[in-house]
């Protein structure tokens, strides 16, 4: 159903001479040869007699795609690859190591701060790879739900991989974008998705099923959790992903699809040194327009929407919640349902069991909308007709724990019609698999809010045991302060990255301005020197006291004020001290 035609190459060997790369395809009856040249970059087809015996060789199991850098270009390619498990016997794999190569033999040409700038941009893109979550597949579309896939045409089905893949999945879109402009050499091309994939061989009532997750991060509004809120003027949401959960049992499959994404209208929440910004509305847009659009394509996507916003209903998030139940009645799209739910109020002090009065207030939403099944001989038996589109505010840890629950009804409907679990018996009660389906979950959470965040999820100790602890709640506060560190003080380079990466910003090798040379004010060093001396001069009085007990207290509280006094200067001025973007504006900033 899935397979693709014009799959992609899976044995690569890489021959490197001072004048050419060459890609030898090793697959059986290949005898492809990829050609790159170092000096014009041209790429064409050659054979295996061109590559010449001096040629250093190495194995590498894709070609990621290309990218300019102030040095020219780069090859970036595959070197080590982990596989995560069979897909309806196409094996898919885990991209777990990378290099990436110069086309210019040597640096020479470059000024010393270019080779600054290129050093620079090589971090950010090493960064990017290094952040978990590639996964490929040579002769399987990752990239489109089972459903998706149902309803393609033989001419689809004949498509090569990298022509068929969803571009909202395909995370090296722009880094072979020199690929898709030349048919022939499709097959050396290969679409990567980023998100998390598992999968497992269960066995309930002595039955063997295979179970899978996965979680596609979109590639369209990507970025880090404070820089990137809201939509942007196409309607993409920023943290958009899309989440399938698959039962593959004597040759039936069954698949369940959620979707989860930043609250779609237009504001930011950019950090400033606080614990948590204080989210802003934009006012100067119109909303509708981008809002309308991005209901639009989900509505073309994935039939209904039912919102789930989990998101407080007071204090700096009420504004959110409104303004979004408010644009809801205002589509007025009979298409789309809104349904608030206050997480956190309604699960204080440990309540965790009323996020059952929220899977009841769904139930008949999801039995309506049901889940896609297809039998053993191909043949489509039901439709997913309708999604549930979950929200908190980063879209995170409230977000998964419900998409957990909505996912385990799902599935408990679909193993009872598959024939493996008996009537009246529950997934809840099946040890083994719900350990199994606990721990996957969370570890899809995990993975989610690394790649958004920058630290596991929160929340995550409900998600494995189905109970809130006192211990998960000590693991929520450190990964908040670790959340808190990156948000302030190193997101400004992971978003960078990620715009490089994905295109939304081009190296422009004639421009002599650094886009890194950016002037600081002068309080950016003068007044965390002045709070650490003045800190220290407080201690310092405390530790050697004076003559009398008044004179220590004077210089105390002296040195006590001019500390926190210029601790509040640097708060007030918050957006001055933290590491923001350098490379991309536009409503990121806004």
């Amino acid at each position: 159903m899935a397979a693709a035609a014009g799959g992609a190459y899976a044995n690569l060997k890489l021959h490197i001479t001072p004048e050419k790369f060459y890609v030898e395809a090793c697959d059986d009856g290949a005898n492809d040869v990829l050609a790159i040249d170092r000096v014009s970059t041209e790429v064409t087809l050659t054979v295996k007699k061109d590559i010449p015996p001096s040629a250093v060789t190495r194995q590498i199991y894709g070609i990621l795609g290309t990218i300019r850098l102030v040095a020219g270009s780069y090859l970036i390619v595959i070197t080590k690859k982990r596989k995560v498990g069979e897909f309806f016997s196409h094996a898919v794999w885990k991209a777990v190591d990378f290099d990436i190569l110069s086309y210019k033999k040597t640096m020479l040409h470059l000024t010393d701060i270019q080779l600054q700038d290129n050093k620079a941009f090589l971090a950010m893109i090493s960064h990017v790879l290094s952040v978990d979550g590639f996964y490929f597949s040579t002769t399987y579309d990752l990239t489109h739900t089972l459903q998706r896939l149902a309803n393609t045409s033989p001419e689809f089905q004949e498509m090569s991989l990298l022509e068929r893949a969803d571009p909202r999945f395909v995370w090296n879109g722009h880094l072979l974008r020199e690929f898709a402009a030349q048919p022939e050499i499709h097959r050396f091309a290969t679409p990567v998705m980023h998100g998390f994939i598992t999968m497992y061989s269960c066995s309930i009532n002595g039955k063997y099923f295979d179970w899978i997750l996965i979680s596609r991060r979109s590639c369209f509004r990507a970025g880090v959790r404070y820089y990137v809120r809201g939509i942007d003027s196409e309607g993409h949401a920023a943290n958009f992903v899309e989440t399938e959960q698959i039962v593959h049992y004597n040759g039936s499959k069954a698949s369940f699809v959620q979707t989860r994404g930043s609250i779609p209208f237009f504001w930011s929440q950019r950090p400033n040194l606080k614990y948590k910004p204080k989210p802003q509305i934009s006012k100067s847009v119109n909303h509708m327009d981008g809002f309308q659009r991005h209901f639009d394509s989900q509505i073309i996507s994935y039939g209904k929407q039912v919102i789930v916003n989990l998101v407080n209903q007071k204090g700096s998030e009420k504004p959110l919640e409104q303004t979004f139940s408010q644009m809801v009645n205002s589509l007025a799209n009979g298409m789309v349902r809104y349904v608030a739910f206050d997480f956190h109020k309604e699960c204080s002090r440990m309540r965790w069991h009323r996020l059952q009065i929220l899977v009841d207030q769904l139930a008949e939403q999801q039995d309506e909308f049901g889940y896609f099944l297809v039998d053993s001989d191909g043949k489509v038996v039901i439709q997913q007709e309708g999604i549930f589109r979950s929200n908190c505010m980063d879209c995170l840890d409230r977000t998964n724990v419900i998409q957990s629950l909505l996912a385990r009804r799902s599935l408990q409907a679909q193993l009872q019609r598959l024939g493996v679990l008996h009537v009246g018996q529950r997934i809840e009660e099946q040890a083994e698999f719900e350990k199994i389906y606990k721990n996957a979950w969370a570890d899809n959470a995990n993975a989610c809010a690394k790649q958004y965040a920058g630290t596991g999820a929160l929340k995550t100790d409900y998600t494995r045991t189905g109970k809130r602890t006192q211990w998960g709640l000590v693991m929520d506060s450190w990964k908040s302060l670790i959340r808190y560190y990156k948000n302030n003080f190193s997101d400004g380079f992971r978003q960078d990255a990620i715009d490089l990466f994905l295109g939304n910003y081009s190296v422009d090798e004639a421009d002599s301005v650094s886009p890194f040379r950016v002037q600081k004010d002068w309080k950016f060093l003068a007044l965390p020197i002045i709070m650490v001396v003045a800190f220290s001069m407080c201690i310092i009085c405390l530790l050697m006291a004076g003559d009398t007990w008044t004179e220590t207290l004077a210089y105390v509280l002296f040195w006590g004020s001019a500390s926190f006094g210029t601790l509040a200067i640097i708060l007030y001025n918050g957006k001055d001290f933290v590491d923001a973007p350098k490379l991309v504006q536009k409503e990121k900033m806004d």
